[in-house]
């Protein structure tokens, strides 16, 4: 039985994360309003980042993050790869798994500052200003709605706190979310944090790989990709967690392969029937992980469930979590769907 999560909740992260076309990756998209413009100082601060309509100026790098849930893990694998997880003192983020070797336990080793998340499964007001944070970090707006029982990005400011949300979160859909907004999440974090050496050693690795992949796959048919969360429920039908839009298709054509589901809906998800899954050739699954127990378990059940596949046929399936959403590991899940898609081509 899927598991029913609040809409909102899961929207936030898709995760990131979670497209439009993607510009180069290189660059930051004009589309992300959470793109920054920033001054620096020979020393590299104050730097100024423009965010979802807020101007927010750091004086010096912070050292007391606080890093809420959003359904997500982009922000504190960024600030892990980053180098930076000492600066953390409350992380409410978790996958429980990731494709990046020993990430998934360096994130549960965080600390989490004692927080009793509230009814929206994150920190309430008055536990934010108790952890006395100079960067609150939240995947979208959603984050810093007072109705929501949060502390405002108003009152943050208040105790001399700065806030972001993360790029493509300003108005909670992240339909438009591409690779390059989690570059440029990467470039913030490096301005922020006065490491931007280590954000460019890492966006660069990152375009060189997604680059080798995509030539290898050039000229290939690409097969049609579903992608959906392991046992889980956003609305009034047995598929309501199938990705239709995102940061996961730019990942699907970087890998040679196209969302099936992709016209399904104008958002990021489409709300499907049983029926309507049916009658679509999958030619691959990709299982999205969100701390789920047994996400192999519910691929395999879906290739047995829909028997005319072509996924099913062939057994053409992978699970991914964290590198499927915005964050520092998208190459990772380019790399393993392509392998997934064009096996003689990698």
């Amino acid at each position: 039985m899927p598991k029913k999560r609040p809409l909102a909740i899961v929207l936030a992260g898709a995760l990131c994360l979670v497209t439009a076309g993607c510009a180069e990756s290189s660059t930051e998209t004009a589309s992300s309003k959470a793109s920054a413009s920033t001054s620096t100082s020979e020393s590299g601060y104050p730097v100024t980042i423009e965010n979802c309509g807020q101007t927010e100026t750091f004086t010096k790098a912070p050292s007391r993050v606080v890093v809420m849930n959003g359904a997500s893990v982009g922000e504190v694998s960024t600030l892990l790869a980053l180098g930076l997880g000492d600066r953390i003192v409350s992380n409410q983020q978790s996958y429980g798994m990731s494709e990046v070797p020993g990430r998934a336990k360096a994130i549960k080793a965080l600390p989490t500052g004692d927080v009793t998340p509230n009814d929206a499964f994150d920190i309430p007001r008055e536990a934010m200003f108790g952890l006395r944070p100079d960067l609150v970090l939240s995947t979208t707006s959603y984050g810093f709605e007072a109705k929501n029982g949060f502390a405002t990005r108003e009152q943050l400011k208040g105790v001399k706190a700065n806030s972001l949300v993360s790029p493509q979160g300003c108005d909670q859909e992240n339909s438009g979310m591409t690779i390059a907004d989690s570059y440029t999440f990467l470039r913030d974090m490096g301005k922020v944090f006065n490491v931007s050496d280590r954000a460019e050693k890492l966006i660069a690795d990152s375009e060189k790989s997604i680059a080798a992949v995509s030539a290898k796959v050039k000229g290939e048919k690409k097969p049609k990709v579903m992608l959906l969360f392991a046992n889980m429920a956003m609305g009034g039908n047995e598929f309501s967690s199938v990705v239709a839009k995102g940061i996961y298709n730019d990942i699907i054509d970087k890998a040679g392969g196209v969302n099936a589901f992709e016209n399904a809906s104008k958002t990021s998800f489409a709300d499907l029937s049983k029926e309507e899954v049916a009658a679509t050739d999958v030619d691959a699954l990709v299982v999205i992980s969100y701390n789920a127990d047994d996400p192999t378990g519910y691929a395999k059940k879906l290739l047995k469930e829909f028997p005319q596949w072509p996924a099913a046929k062939n057994n053409t399936y992978t699970v991914l979590s964290d590198s499927i959403y915005l964050g520092p590991s998208n190459d990772l899940a380019v790399d393993r769907i392509a392998r997934m898609l064009h096996p003689d081509a990698l």
